[in-house]
């Protein structure tokens, strides 16, 4: 919603028992009806410090460092970030002081296999890019293909999709582990095959068949009403994401249980809402 048009829209009451809830907790009901007054952040892309003075100079405003999360700041809530060079550059991203703290609290170190559900739009999923820098993988999941190629586009944009791989699936029944798992299996299953599908270097322009494939996979689930679990759509993968080089069946392969106790992600962001403020 444009904020220009919603500080001209009537306000609406509060629901009863988000009232009482207020009350019972001791919080300011006003807060919650006085958007000018709600507080919006941005996160500093790593490396980019040094360009802080010239940012503030294209937004007009000097940031303030929130005390508790490196590289995010306050931002008032009448400053637009979108049309500036320093977001379209990608050197600083929408993102709220909420799902900054869900990262954080993942504790996530170099090295770690990291799966993130309900992914989009990618502004979480960005920071956890940055946080393992070249090493490791991200997994992002969510239900919704439209919300995950918009995360997609954001993980382009700022050159973090080396070692991440989008799954367009329903993160209650997805299963597929890291790419780093290793079976005896796993070097015959090309062979077994007799035309086994290979991951090259992903690209968006993918081949007509594999669209036409692809298409037709989409309108059997519409068509079925998703009543049944459907095969997880890989919609796209960086060059270190472990996917390049395995044929589809070992990428979609079952594992038993002591491959994924071994095997399996080390870290899981199950954050639900994420909101990335951004305009």
């Amino acid at each position: 919603m444009d904020e220009e048009a919603g500080a001209d829209a009537p306000k609406l009451p509060l629901p009863e028992s988000f009232l009482d809830f207020l009350n019972d907790n001791g919080l300011d009901p006003s807060i919650y009806v006085a958007s000018q007054s709600t507080p919006r952040y941005i996160r500093l892309k790593p490396g980019c410090n040094t360009e802080l003075s010239e940012i503030e100079a294209e937004i007009e405003y000097k940031l303030e460092e929130v005390c508790w999360m490196p590289n995010f700041y306050y931002l008032p809530p009448d400053v637009r970030i979108a049309s500036t060079k320093a977001y379209q550059n990608g050197k600083i991203y929408g993102i709220d002081a909420a799902s900054g703290a869900a990262v954080f609290a993942l504790d996530i170190t170099p090295g770690d296999h990291v799966l993130d559900l309900c992914a989009a739009p990618g502004a979480k999923l960005c920071m956890i890019l940055d946080l393992l820098g070249c090493s490791g993988s991200v997994t992002g999941v969510d239900v919704a293909r439209h919300r995950l190629a918009a995360a997609r586009t954001m993980v382009q944009k700022y050159n973090l999709g080396d070692h991440c791989r989008l799954f367009v699936a329903n993160g209650s029944t997805f299963s597929l582990t890291p790419s780093r798992v290793e079976s005896n299996h796993s070097s015959c299953n090309a062979e077994a095959e007799e035309n086994p599908v290979i991951y090259n270097e992903w690209s968006p322009r993918r081949p007509w068949k594999e669209r036409k494939r692809m298409a037709k996979a989409r309108k059997d689930i519409a068509s079925n009403n998703c009543s049944q679990i459907q095969e997880p759509e890989l919609i796209f993968y960086g060059r270190h994401s472990g996917v390049v080089g395995l044929s589809k069946r070992d990428l979609f392969r079952n594992i038993n249980d002591l491959e994924l106790s071994q095997f399996g992600y080390d870290k899981v962001n199950r954050t639900i809402y994420q909101s990335s403020h951004v305009s």
